[in-house]
């Protein structure tokens, strides 16, 4: 749904932040990369269908597709993000533990409902870690997200410093709350609502256990089954070693989800969440063979919004103000009436 903030102050103008966006974008990943140890490498825009590489996000999605005539129609989809291709490049770079690889990753997404936060072309830095298996915790995935959040942090002071009048926003720590505490916290809120209640209070917080049905037998967000593990019981107590970084957006008065991130299925938990979405076919696939029969590290990834980022860093109201891409003409109307300018 379209947010129309009543009164938008554009802080900075289309050309000044195409600048801002550069310095956002040269500036985080750096930080990133020093942050977990991270090096860059490149990224493919699409994969073969059929070998189970390809990110199935809540397990619904389908891809953009086409037929390669020089391999006999063979087909070929966009990816929707690389969670799965990372790992296997973990495995193939034989990373050790404690380092890891990033990109760019880009995708069309044609399913997405078009608004202030989602549109058909998605930015993101996608990064995974290989990390061992006692690293397979609750305190390593804080310790992580927190890495990531001080990053953000940086750039945001960076900003400032170029931009005064762009005052930052963000609190000095991100709070953890598992998805279960947050139902029984607000029994009579949707999800969304939920999460809006919370990054409000806190201003930025890391929703733990996305994915698994919670105590109402819904989960509560929708994860595919064969990335982020969502299953197994955590020190807390509860079910789940991924989650959501939400932040408050003051803008739009509403949370703002910019990080999905988790460390990923083991050949445990991975025949487990199959099995609970009703998958088991997917065990013949490529990268679940190979995952199965130990022959992929263990890991940690996510991906984070470079769009969103730079939305978020420059107090934009639409993700149209930083990137280009295709809306429909009503929603380009109303964004202009009010002072919203779509690249």
């Amino acid at each position: 749904m379209l947010i129309i903030p009543q009164k938008y102050n554009l802080k900075l103008l289309p050309e000044t932040t195409e600048v801002a966006i550069q310095h956002i974008k040269d500036s985080f990943q750096k930080e990133l990369a020093r942050a977990l140890n991270l090096r860059r490498v490149t990224a493919p825009l699409f994969v073969l269908s059929g070998t189970g590489i390809n990110d199935d996000l809540n397990g619904v999605e389908h891809p953009v597709s086409f037929p390669i005539d020089a391999i006999g129609g063979r087909r070929a989809e966009v990816v929707h993000s690389l969670a799965k291709w990372k790992r296997m490049k973990l495995g193939a770079y034989d990373i050790a533990p404690g380092y890891g690889l990033y990109t760019d990753m880009n995708a069309i997404r044609t399913f997405e409902d078009l608004d202030n936060l989602h549109s058909l072309y998605v930015d993101q830095w996608d990064w995974e870690k290989t990390i061992r298996e006692e690293d397979r915790n609750l305190d390593y995935l804080k310790d992580t997200v927190r890495k990531i959040y001080s990053a953000v942090k940086k750039v945001e002071t960076e900003i400032y410093e170029r931009f005064p009048h762009i005052t930052p926003w963000l609190p000095e720590e991100v709070t953890f709350i598992h998805s279960q505490e947050l139902l029984d916290r607000y029994p009579g809120l949707s999800p969304k609502e939920r999460e809006d209640k919370v990054a409000k209070e806190y201003g930025a917080v890391f929703i733990i256990g996305i994915g698994a049905p919670l105590s109402d037998g819904l989960p509560h967000d929708g994860r595919a089954p064969d990335y982020d593990d969502w299953v197994t019981m955590n020190s807390d107590g509860y079910k789940g070693l991924n989650g959501d970084l939400i932040l408050w957006n003051p803008v739009l008065q509403s949370g703002f989800e910019l990080s999905s991130m988790g460390i990923r299925v083991s050949p445990e938990s991975l025949r487990a969440q199959l099995k609970m979405r009703g998958c088991e076919e997917r065990e013949g696939y490529e990268f679940h063979r190979s995952l199965l029969e130990g022959r992929l590290p263990y890991s940690i990834g996510g991906g984070i919004g470079q769009s969103r980022l730079c939305m978020y860093l420059l107090q934009k109201a639409h993700i149209g103000e930083v990137q280009a891409s295709i809306w429909p003409e009503a929603q380009i109307r109303e964004c202009a009436a009010a002072g919203i300018p779509l690249l």
